[in-house]
């Protein structure tokens, strides 16, 4: 009924994208309508990084203990709608037992004890349902609270224009290990959290 909550799997699709690199061009610039159209050196490393983001956020404290508070709540609210699941089919055996003994004096009785166990199943659905649109807000406020973190983060990492692009790992098929920069990334963002828990 309830969802695991995964951060990994919800944000895995981000591009994380920055600010334009300052790097001196050393090809030719070519015009094109009088405007002087600048091309990157690539006999070097191309000014790339990326993150991979299953690492990052298995790895990242606040995204483990937002997961961690999600399992929590989860496990609570299951808890609850299965003890008033527990207590709604005690009073449905005691009916059937009732019903098997005759011991309804009258079918007005009857009717009056299966209309209120009827509505009270009723009311146990609703409770459950609404318990799990409110995880699912919740968990989607947690989402947007770890991607803004990350993203703001890497923006302000890349302010002084050292990489044209910070990918995730997802979206590339191949890249060398060396444009790797998550246990960098992962290292400041937990200094950054620990730092504002203080």
């Amino acid at each position: 009924m309830y969802r695991y909550f995964t951060l990994s799997t919800a944000i895995a699709g981000i591009f994380l994208a920055t600010t334009s690199c300052q790097k001196p061009v050393s090809a030719p610039a070519v015009e094109k309508d009088n405007a002087p159209v600048q091309t990157v050196d690539f006999s070097g490393h191309l000014p790339i990084a990326y993150v991979e983001v299953d690492s990052l956020l298995n790895n990242y404290n606040l995204a483990k203990d937002l997961n961690e508070q999600m399992l929590t709540r989860q496990e609570n609210a299951r808890a609850t709608v299965n003890e008033k699941g527990r207590q709604l089919e005690k009073e449905v055996a005691e009916f059937e037992r009732k019903v098997k003994n005759n011991a309804f004096l009258s079918q007005e009785r009857f009717e009056q004890e299966q209309q209120r166990l009827l509505k009270k199943q009723q009311e146990l659905q609703a409770y459950a349902q609404q318990l799990e649109n409110e995880l699912l807000q919740e968990q989607q406020k947690m989402l947007i609270q770890v991607t803004d973190s990350i993203t703001n983060f890497i923006k302000e990492y890349n302010k002084d224009g050292r990489y044209e692009a910070i990918l995730n790992n997802s979206s590339v098929l191949y890249i060398k290990p060396s444009y790797n920069i998550t246990p960098e990334i992962t290292r400041l963002l937990n200094n950054r959290y620990t730092s504002k828990q203080k």
